[in-house]
């Protein structure tokens, strides 16, 4: 229970990382386009053409594991899916009548996107946050059992497994 509490708040912490990071370049991509939408869609095709856990373990091998590096490592990949999914929203929402609406009644691009896009796309979110927080958990957890992962004297399931492994042959 208690490599429970470090493991769930990994997951949490690493989400709410990537929401912070994703939703906005994904909003501004997707209402924007054209040169932003260019260069936010580049970053993310960068960073999505090497694997999110082995980008981990190399920045865990260089910098060691702890609890800040282990969120800082997986959330460097952790927002991709983010900005990707509010992009497409936004670029479906954004030819609707009421952002048409909204738009020749004078709102600025910044409070079409806040009170208009976002409220709606943030079913989809929720559904992406409940399958991110257990694949936030599998990461740290496959890190702390490689050994790179959470440091001694911090709990973590993966950890956990790693030294019960020895007692299990």
């Amino acid at each position: 229970i208690y490599g429970a509490r470090t493991s769930m708040t990994i997951g949490i912490v690493i989400q709410l990382i990537a929401l912070a990071v994703g939703v906005p370049l994904g909003g501004m991509a997707g209402y924007l386009g054209g040169k932003v939408d260019f260069v936010i869609l580049r970053l993310i095709e960068v960073l999505t053409a090497f694997p999110g856990l082995l980008f981990a373990i190399l920045i865990l091998s260089l910098w060691g594991g702890g609890f800040w590096k282990v969120v800082l490592a997986l959330s460097v990949t952790g927002w991709i899916g983010y900005a990707r999914l509010v992009r497409g929203q936004v670029l479906s929402l954004r030819e609707k009548e009421y952002v048409e609406a909204a738009r020749s009644l004078g709102a600025t691009q910044g409070s079409i996107v806040a009170r208009h896009l976002i409220p709606n796309v943030l079913s989809p979110l929720l559904v992406a946050i409940s399958f991110g927080i257990p694949g936030a958990i599998f990461g740290e957890a496959g890190l702390s059992f490689l050994g790179i992962g959470i440091n001694d004297p911090i709990a973590s399931w993966g950890k956990m497994v790693g030294i019960s492994i020895a007692y299990a042959r």
